[in-house]
């Protein structure tokens, strides 16, 4: 439809996204919307008002959202009235799915292990349709069931991954995924790790981004006991370059768990420090650099991780490029590596690669731009550190000397 040559009557548009609704619905504020614009506003955005209005909305209201049916069917007599004009007609909308109809479904697989997979499919089919189904089915115990799907059914590559499927549209609140890791019965963790190694390319996304939610709200001594083999299947997502969704879910999964206990070593020990640097060669995307920096510069607070880096050829080349050239946090945490780099594992060979490959430069160039003061003052502390080696080197471009302190 071409809404530049067609004049769209005011009130058959929602207003929240200024389309045509395809299926108005009424609050209790006697506003209409489209029902799929205001279930995002209301479930995706976890909105307690009406947009329009501001008035506050009851707990009531948010699970009854009224059909206007009749504005409906006005909305689909204009749609038939100008399909000369190439506008497409509206069909008849679905009736919502209930809670009742859910608890049904899942009874049945319950009852008939045969059924399942059917289910899986139906809920796939529920679970996409709007934000009020996800939440219909998290409130009759959706989440619990596919939890107990995958866990019982390891064995089954394709009842598993329909499973975490149907588990990652839904999207689970914080209290639904504190619940499953908490449940020992279901062994949440253990049965995303085990999609994660065997899994399907697209089922290992979904695990990956279902497990970083998991740790995001783990206790800090299930986060000082998360165990190599996990490590290595986060590290090999990021290999894979599955979906750029699944590599941001598995930076932040590694900067969640660095910071505890020895996972820093059990990263290094799976390969992060290779790996990340790696990613950040073709990293385009501000933020996927910013987690990769994150994680290099967590992984160089251990001696392990600062020797994986310099083995790496182009270590710190990779990362003196990406300093000044990205965003403020990218410059802070490089800056920071190679303060980690020539305070605790400078040789003469290591110093000389600096001058080469211009970091001792690029620190320079930090103290001349509008940097972070921090930032700033932790490269003034590298040049200092090492100015009997680097200040007179002709490495430095003549402009910059000016700078060094």
């Amino acid at each position: 439809m071409d809404e530049t040559e067609i004049d769209l009557p005011s009130h058959f548009l929602c207003p929240i996204s200024l389309q045509l609704m395809k299926d108005p619905v009424t609050l209790s504020t006697g506003i209409t919307y489209d029902r799929d614009n205001i279930e995002k506003w209301l479930f995706s955005f976890q909105n307690k008002t009406c947009p329009v209005t501001k008035q506050t909305l009851l707990q009531t209201d948010l699970n009854n959202l009224t059909p206007n049916h009749t504005l409906g069917r006005l909305i689909q007599s204009w749609c038939t009235l100008n399909a000369s004009s190439g506008v497409e007609r509206i069909p008849t909308p679905k009736s919502p799915v209930d809670r009742t109809q859910i608890l049904k479904l899942l009874n049945e697989a319950k009852k008939f292990p045969e059924t399942q997979l059917t289910c899986l499919v139906k809920l796939r089919s529920i679970v996409v349709e709007s934000e009020r189904n996800k939440k219909c089915l998290e409130s009759a115990g959706a989440v619990e069931f596919l939890a107990s799907t995958m866990k019982n059914n390891s064995s089954s590559s394709s009842l598993s991954e329909a499973a975490i499927e149907v588990l990652f549209h839904i999207n689970p609140s914080e209290d639904h995924i504190k619940n499953l890791i908490n449940n020992e019965s279901i062994q949440f963790i253990e049965s995303l790790f085990h999609v994660m190694k065997l899994g399907s390319c697209q089922s290992r996304g979904y695990a990956t981004m279902l497990l970083k939610s998991a740790f995001e709200v783990c206790d800090p001594i299930q986060l000082i006991g998360v165990k190599k083999a996990i490590f290595e299947e986060v590290i090999r997502v990021l290999t894979d370059k599955i979906s750029q969704q699944a590599t941001k879910a598995a930076l932040k999964l590694l900067v969640e768990l660095l910071p505890w206990g020895r996972n820093r070593i059990k990263a290094v020990e799976g390969g992060a420090v290779l790996v990340l640097i790696e990613l950040l060669f073709d990293a385009s995307e501000r933020r996927v650099c910013e987690l990769i920096l994150i994680g290099l510069d967590q992984l160089c607070g251990c001696a392990e991780g600062r020797a994986e880096l310099l083995n790496h050829g182009a270590g710190i080349a990779i990362v003196s490029k990406k300093i000044l050239r990205v965003s403020h946090v990218v410059s802070d945490r490089g800056v920071r590596i190679l303060s980690s780099i020539c305070r605790y594992s400078a040789n003469s060979r290591v110093l000389n690669e600096m001058l080469q490959v211009g970091g001792v430069s690029k620190l320079c160039l930090v103290l001349q731009v509008d940097s972070n003061f921090k930032t700033k003052e932790k490269a003034k502390e590298i040049l200092k550190l090492h100015s009997g080696v680097w200040k007179n080197s002709t490495c430095i471009p003549v402009p910059l000397l000016s700078s060094y302190p």
